[in-house]
């Protein structure tokens, strides 16, 4: 009954325009029939093989969301686990389509790496992450402090400008990956461990006694975070930014997961829009007008993403801060899909 009913509100008057033709990296990611895609080495709440060797996390998902938009119902994703040293080459030489990896949206990185940020999916900044009976309450106390972080990555400036700044010093301990990081500094080879806080905060709930660490209130930057392309192709760069708009305007919708087939039939025009009942936002882009109601049905809008793995129906019980709606003083929001 759920197919008929799909094929009826689909089988829609004709389109008011054809089809984009596929660019490059559609068209190749359509022959193979699966989306390559650039993800952590391992990184709680992000991207992480669960029991059954499945990856899970905010990025896996966003991946999986991509895939949907653009392969449909049987979309297949091909994980590519990356380090910080080899994610960008990964993308700018071709291995992967999409880089979603916790990776923060910069100046230098942009203009000089060959890729493309998409919309920032997620808001951030450094923290630090120490242990509870070490009587550090704030980062100005960590002078002269060991502190355990990765290479190639965003927080070893941050921490230069932050110590330079009061004039004091700090002791670096580099590592090529998280994992790396988190391990050294729950063997107490430093006495704490920087990253990203929505990161941090994630490790340590899946810490044995996450009430032995704490997470320092300070923020030392800002990271937005974003899913990157290489540069070149514009039709796939609107692709991976819309589907990523996509899912926070079906958050404010209220279009879930659960919820998407009954939507269908609501009347509302942003809702028809939004999920190729009328329009054409799909073919626009060179997808089926579905292209969006695919990817929620993967993976849900924005929100259930978030409290799968970070919010509410997590481990890691992060409130949503700045990346909660901007209807609800958050920062997310999607320009009209219009």
């Amino acid at each position: 009954m759920r197919a008929l009913l799909i094929l009826l509100l689909f089988a829609a008057p004709a389109l008011a325009q054809t089809m984009a033709p596929a660019g490059v990296t559609l068209a190749g990611v359509r022959s193979r029939g699966t989306l390559a895609c650039g993800i952590s080495t391992g990184d709680p709440g992000w991207s992480q093989p669960d029991s059954r060797g499945e990856w899970q996390g905010m990025d896996a998902d966003f991946c999986r969301a991509v895939a949907a938009a653009v392969l449909g119902e049987n979309a297949r994703v091909a994980f590519n686990p990356l380090t910080g040293q080899n994610r960008f080459p990964a993308l700018s030489g071709g291995q992967i389509e999409v880089l979603s990896r916790t990776t923060t949206w910069t100046f230098l990185r942009d203009a000089q790496l060959g890729v493309n940020f998409a919309a920032p999916n997620f808001f951030d900044g450094q923290g630090f992450l120490v242990r509870a009976n070490s009587g550090i309450t704030r980062a100005d106390q960590l002078v002269g402090a060991s502190i355990c972080f990765t290479s190639a990555s965003t927080h070893e400036l941050n921490l230069q400008d932050f110590f330079r700044a009061r004039g004091t010093t700090f002791t670096p301990v580099i590592f090529a990956d998280k994992d790396e990081a988190r391990r050294a500094y729950e063997a107490n080879r430093c006495d704490t461990f920087t990253g990203d806080a929505a990161q941090l905060a994630a490790i340590r709930a899946a810490f044995p006694n996450p009430a032995e660490h704490v997470l320092l209130p300070d923020r030392i930057s800002k990271e937005p975070y974003a899913a990157a392309v290489r540069h070149g192709d514009d039709q796939w760069f609107d692709i991976v930014r819309w589907v990523g708009f996509g899912l926070i305007e079906a958050e404010e919708l209220g279009i879930t997961r659960a919820n998407v087939d009954q939507m269908l039939t609501d009347p509302r025009p942003a809702v028809r829009r939004l999920l190729g009942v009328t329009g054409d936002l799909g073919p626009t882009l060179g997808l089926d007008r579905r292209w969006l109601y695919f990817a929620i049905r993967a993976v849900g809008n924005y929100a259930d993403i978030y409290d799968r793995h970070l919010g509410a129906n997590s481990p890691v019980q992060l409130p949503r801060g700045l990346n909660d709606l901007w209807t609800r003083g958050g920062l997310m929001f999607s320009p009209p899909l219009r």
